[in-house]
């Protein structure tokens, strides 16, 4: 799914990743009724998204960066949760492999988003 509005690589990536993470929640209540951790995942995993929007209205480059800062530190707590529900057994090494994988290309490409920003004058 591409997002609605306009084609932002970052903005797209984020938010079909939180339609998975939204999913994986639907997975853990359901199949696994697990809430704990999955509310966790759920939180963090769709705050990267919605954060990456709220940079995108950032009304500096300043406030732009802080709203970027804050979906990278969302992105590598989701990275925590998801490694925690595989070494639990909650999710398999496949799905998390999948879902790591799509976010260490988001990290990638919001640490990218900063240093060119940071290296604009």
């Amino acid at each position: 799914m591409v997002y609605p509005e306009r084609e932002n690589i970052i903005l797209d990536k984020t938010y079909n990743y939180a339609i998975r993470i939204v999913k994986l929640y639907q997975y853990l209540c359901k199949e696994k009724k697990e809430f704990e951790l999955s509310r966790q995942i759920l939180r963090s995993g769709t705050s990267i998204g919605a954060n990456v929007e709220e940079s995108v209205g950032g009304l500096s480059r300043k406030d732009f960066l802080a709203k970027l800062g804050v979906s990278y530190r969302e992105a590598r707590e989701t990275r925590f949760w998801l490694k925690l529900l595989r070494d639990t057994n909650y999710i398999s090494t496949e799905q998390s492999d999948s879902m790591l994988e799509d976010l260490e290309e988001i990290i990638r490409i919001i640490t990218a988003i900063q240093k060119t920003t940071k290296n604009k004058d």
